[in-house]
Order: C-alpha cells, then structure tokens, then sequence
C-alpha cells in the first residue's frame, strides 16, 4: 500500500500556494470515484491528502487553479491541473508536487 501526499509552489511567485481545492480520486471499473478532498494551507499543502494507504491502482489529483489566481489578480489559462498516475502498490511514499503560474503547471516525483 502507497502513501501520497502533494504540494502547490507558485513558481511565478516563488512562493507556495495558498488556498488551493485539491480532489484525490481514483479510477474504478465505473469511472473516478472521489476520495479525498482539501484545501493548501500557508505552506501550500494539504496535510492529510488520503486518509488510508492507497492499493495499486490509478489515482489524479485535481487542483483547481482559476479562483487561486482569480483571487491575486492574475489572468491564468488552466483552471484546473491533473495530475494522473498509476501507482504500484508498494510500500513507497509518493510525492506528487504541483509547479503553478498563470501561464503554465508541471510535476514530478519528489520526496
């Protein structure tokens, strides 16, 4: 079983990113079925981001840019980011960070 855990820097900024919705959900047979739901703090993260380890399996994190930016007075194109990842289901940590500015987004594993 994964843990996983996430965080909003402003790169435009160079700051992290408060006051950000982030959405944990995860594939079934069914569609994306909502897991988890929360909102970056001072430090641009979410402290609890799933409250249980996570199975093998696909997962996305949604953070919902346009209000963040919206609220600072900058135009932005991406109302929204994703991030989509298959999960193994080891005993790994994995850290999925969101880069931000108005006019781009970007990832990848941290730790």
């Amino acid at each position: 079983m994964s843990t996983l855990s996430t965080h909003v820097l402003d790169t435009a900024l160079g700051r992290p990113a408060e006051g950000i919705s982030i959405v944990l959900e995860q594939w079934l047979p069914d569609g994306w079925v909502h897991l988890h739901a929360g909102i970056t703090d001072g430090d641009g993260r979410i402290r609890q981001l799933s409250p249980a380890p996570l199975a093998a399996g696909r997962y996305r994190l949604v953070a919902a840019l346009s209000d963040y930016f919206q609220r600072s007075g900058r135009p932005s194109l991406w109302p929204q980011a994703q991030i989509d990842v298959q999960l193994p289901g080891d005993e790994a940590h994995y850290h999925l960070p969101f880069l931000i500015t108005p006019w781009s987004w970007s990832t990848y594993r941290g730790s």
